[in-house]
């Protein structure tokens, strides 16, 4: 792919990790700079793009479509949708690579990663301009998605770099020399979700492969190309051939086929309950020629609430108020983290309400390449089961504001939507939605509203906003989410800062971005060897 920004000098090894910072849109030059790069991705669109197995282009009969979801007259792409022949060739690749690549120095391994991170620093925004055409993201929602990616590929090659630096220490034993070391699994098949669709599919297949793995990536239909742009940058970075193939193709056919291979050693995957339930079960199955049981990782689904106790500082409420808003309809809602549960305590009910509601009816909705804060939803799939969702609503509940589909012969647009007047066991107070709606509730004691909060099958995210340090205490004690945050907004786990992953139905809590997340790609020997006879 034709870079749009001249080369810089490379640091290959970085001593310590410190997050990218985003960029500054208050700044004219930015937006000037990223309205070149929209320009620019608008000139290469509707072009046609490959499998890439072992480093090879292959084609298919049959293709999928990338729509702008924004604006219908825009195809962002052309790709392939493989076949079950193509999935066997990249697990050949894959198997054949993994030989030299896993026994590759670390070192050697976490520079390419290093690399990676530094041309994903000069291609930034050209990487933000691809997201907000693919996806629908405004420019700070898309910014924070390739700057978690870079962080990604800098956080792990450094923590890579720490299990091989620094191997367990066992206790002594007379006679004999004993270690214990880690070894890759081997092949990985990674399926991430749309949402996001640069920092997700980056962040599994990264932590796979410095690890010493090599992977298949299987693309979300309505985000192939930002996968297809991580492998141009790995590859840019000097990746070898066969440790990353990018195989983009329908979940029920190529990735379902991947799902119960007998030679996929692991699986890492977010997306919906319904299909990780459907990949942990079918995983667990052992099948002809398979030697192994396979990991999961399944990062689910969410239903996050955010408790705002009886506040009397102005300050801190008025943040709590902008917190929601945010953690509620940024990206439309269309985050795992999202807040779709806002419980109230009744002394301030009136009052944030009064302010909140006035706040979420001057949301700009519109085309995100503009910069409105909401844009589309994703697909029509998803705004017909949003509206669904909305329709409930509005037969049990008393919508507030929104409820309504907007711009419908150029993309897929919903209001921002709350509905009061909810009960803890209500449908929308229940199921997930992934979409902008929120439902409120009230409650008088705070040991009510943490039951309320946990009472979903959910445990993603969660807040707490208060000045009681006992309800602080007890929400962290009690409030039994994954990533629990307080006096800030549920969503933008920052990596190395917020290790993310969640309880229950959201997942199997392999906490990205955090110490520990690598060693869920790795399997511990010991090696042990008798000195004296």
């Amino acid at each position: 792919m034709k870079t749009m920004m001249k080369k810089e000098s490379i640091t290959y090894h970085k001593s310590d990790f410190q997050t990218e910072p985003f960029l500054n849109f208050n700044d004219p030059n930015v937006v000037n700079k990223l309205k070149e790069a929209i320009n620019y991705v608008e000139s290469n669109l509707s072009k046609e793009y490959p499998l890439y197995i072992g480093g090879k282009e292959y084609y298919s009969d049959n293709k999928i479509k990338s729509i702008n979801p924004g604006d219908f007259s825009q195809v962002i792409g052309i790709f392939q949708d493989s076949t079950q022949e193509h999935a066997e060739l990249a697990i050949k690749a894959a198997k054949d690579a993994f030989k030299n690549w896993s026994k590759l120095d670390p070192s050697q391994r976490a520079n390419i990663f290093f690399r990676a991170a530094n041309i994903l620093r000069q291609r930034k925004y050209e990487a933000i301009a691809w997201m907000i055409l693919e996806v629908g993201k405004n420019y700070s929602e898309a910014d924070a998605d390739v700057a978690e990616t870079i962080d990604y590929l800098e956080y792990y090659a450094q923590q890579m770099l720490n299990l091989a630096q620094n191997p367990h220490q066992l206790l002594k034993f007379p006679g004999e020399k004993n270690f214990y070391h880690y070894l890759p699994l081997g092949v990985v098949l990674v399926i991430p979700p749309w949402n996001f669709p640069l920092a997700i599919p980056a962040g599994m297949a990264i932590a796979a492969m410095v690890t010493g793995n090599t992977v298949i990536l299987k693309p979300a239909n309505d985000a192939c190309f930002m996968s297809y742009f991580f492998y141009s940058i790995m590859k840019e970075a000097g990746l070898p051939d066969g440790v990353l193939n990018y195989l983009s193709g329908r979940g029920s056919g190529v990735g379902d086929y991947l799902v119960k291979h007998p030679d996929i050693r692991m699986i890492a995957f977010t997306g919906s309950k319904e299909v990780g339930m459907y990949i942990y079960k079918e995983a667990s199955l052992v099948r002809p020629g398979q030697k192994h049981l396979k990991r999961v990782i399944a990062e689910m689904g969410g239903k996050n609430a955010i408790i705002v106790d009886d506040i009397k500082n102005e300050e801190l409420l008025t943040h709590a108020v902008n917190s929601v808003l945010v953690s509620a309809f940024g990206y439309q809602g269309q985050k795992c983290s999202a807040c779709s549960r806002l419980l109230l305590h009744k002394n301030i009910y009136k009052k944030f309400m009064e302010m909140f509601v006035e706040k979420v009816k001057n949301i700009e909705v519109g085309l995100p390449k503009e910069n409105k804060f909401m844009g589309p939803v994703i697909n029509k799939s998803a705004q017909d089961k949003i509206m669904e969702y909305i329709s409930i609503g509005k037969q049990k509940n008393k919508l507030s504001f929104g409820g309504n589909k907007l711009f419908e012969d150029k993309g897929y647009y919903i209001q921002p939507t709350i509905f009061e007047q909810v009960s803890y066991n209500d449908v929308i107070a229940q199921e997930e939605i992934f979409g902008p709606v929120l439902a409120v509730m009230e409650f008088d004691e705070f040991e009510k509203a943490l039951e309320i909060a946990n009472s979903t099958e959910y445990g993603l995210t969660g807040a707490v906003f208060s000045e009681n340090r006992y309800h602080i205490n007890k929400a962290i004690e009690e409030f039994h989410c994954g990533n629990l945050y307080i006096n800030r907004k549920c969503t933008g786990a920052i990596v190395g800062v917020h290790p993310f992953g969640g309880f229950n139905m959201s997942g199997t809590d392999a906490k990205a971005g955090g110490p520990d997340y690598l060693l869920y790609f790795l399997q511990g020997r010991t090696v042990s060897e008798k000195l004296d006879f």
